[in-house]
């Protein structure tokens, strides 16, 4: 998880990433008067899996 945004690989990120710069796939916020929060800037080094433990 980066951000919000929740996937598998970091490849999946940088799209969900620049999906929501265009706008598409995540909606609206209903009832939010501000303008549509930026995403941070992706950090500078790979984005790994944290793995599964149970």
């Amino acid at each position: 998880m980066w951000w919000n945004f929740v996937a598998r690989s970091g490849e999946e990120i940088v799209q969900a990433r620049n999906d929501w710069e265009k706008g598409e796939r995540f909606g609206e916020v209903h009832g939010y008067d501000g303008a549509r929060l930026p995403a941070p800037a992706l950090p500078t080094t790979p984005l790994k899996p944290r793995g599964r433990v149970r």
